[in-house]
């Protein structure tokens, strides 16, 4: 049988290795620095009964939050300095009170494990269970946080996920941005601004010149021209001390805003629906596809290895597959497992459906 360290230090095994057996035990057993994208979510506290036992029926929050923080602990240890850590998880209600169980635990991640949290990502449900409450709001949205373990220098292919760009087009001869603003209005605000000095409006007019003429070229797909004195919005704030933009437009008189001709990045509000592609008949909350894509192709080289220690129905592992990345997926539950290969079947699946079992 190939064990999953064999797995991990041989390229040419690039099927979905599944392992059973508890996560704590299985990522003690892993060497550090090995994983490269880690997304997952955990079962939640108190929600559900899943095969196989494991976390989420502990007797107080707080305990199954230590237990989870074990689990990240040893995440922390596997991931390689370059990796990212995708963490999904939802919330419960004790005595009518909401827990707040996702942000304590982001919270100790950060005080307590040296994790970097880089984003909090709203996952928009854009429709929920039917809420039986007479006295709350029904819940339509989960988060899903992304840590790091260093500031700067994790992998970060931020063009793979882009919006289409938005581009300034030329018009009778004059540039026109793609919000409608043309050269023609911006020297109008600069000529018309009681606030520039004449040396700054002479400056003004040449930078203007000088983008114009590079959007013309295709060198730029798009821009913002702020304008001291043009009773414009001033983007993050007008204090000098605390914005680099105001210092900017208090020394020059202006400043631009450049668009990315790849397109913009997208936001941290994503709008996925749940999916059931395994109609419910083991387990009781699949993770959407749509929800991995993006972490995957975000953080995760094309020649990385993606880790989902608690994969249930192997979602994490069949999406990494799609997206030709290795995969380690890892289950108390043999029946999830055996559900998470057939799902993987088209891919190729490791040890000829035989699980490695680290008990």
């Amino acid at each position: 049988m190939i064990t999953v360290n064999d797995y991990i230090n041989t390229p040419t095994l690039t099927e979905p290795c599944f392992v059973q057996g508890d996560s704590l035990r299985v990522l003690s057993q892993l060497p550090d620095g090995c994983i490269d994208c880690v997304v997952t979510s955990p079962p939640y506290y108190m929600k559900r009964q899943y095969l196989g036992g494991g976390i989420g029926l502990e007797p107080t929050y707080t305990k199954y939050i230590d237990n989870l923080l074990a689990i990240v602990q040893e995440i922390y240890r596997v991931l390689k300095p370059t990796g990212s850590f995708w963490l999904n998880i939802g919330d419960s209600y004790q005595n009518k009170q909401l827990l707040n169980i996702p942000y304590r635990v982001a919270i100790k991640m950060q005080d307590d494990q040296k994790w970097i949290l880089r984003n909090t990502v709203v996952w928009d449900k854009m429709k929920g269970a039917m809420s039986q409450s007479k006295d709350s709001l029904g819940c339509e949205y989960e988060p899903m946080f992304h840590f790091v373990k260093k500031k700067s220098g994790y992998y970060y292919n931020s063009d793979a996920v882009r919006r289409k760009p938005r581009s300034a087009r030329v018009e009778n001869g004059a540039v026109v941005s793609a919000t409608g603003v043309s050269g023609v209005r911006y020297r109008r605000k600069i000529e018309l601004s009681t606030e520039l000095t004449e040396e700054q409006r002479q400056n003004a007019y040449k930078a203007l010149d000088d983008v114009l003429e590079k959007i013309k070229k295709g060198e730029l797909a798009d821009f913002r021209m702020v304008i001291k004195g043009a009773n414009q919005r001033v983007t993050n704030g007008d204090t000098a001390n605390l914005s680099g933009r105001a210092k900017e437009l208090q020394e020059k008189g202006f400043y631009f805003l450049f668009y990315n001709p790849d397109g913009s990045m997208i936001s941290d509000v994503w709008q996925i629906i749940p999916e059931d592609t395994q109609g419910r008949k083991l387990h009781f909350a699949p993770f959407p596809e749509d929800l991995v894509k993006t972490p995957i192709v975000l953080t995760c080289p094309p020649t990385g290895i993606v880790l989902d220690p608690f994969v249930g129905t192997g979602t994490t592992s069949y999406v990494a597959a799609q997206l030709n990345r290795k995969s380690i997926g890892i289950d108390m539950s043999k029946e999830y497992l055996e559900l998470a290969e057939s799902r993987c079947s088209e891919f190729g699946c490791l040890n000829n459906g035989e699980l490695e079992k680290v008990l």
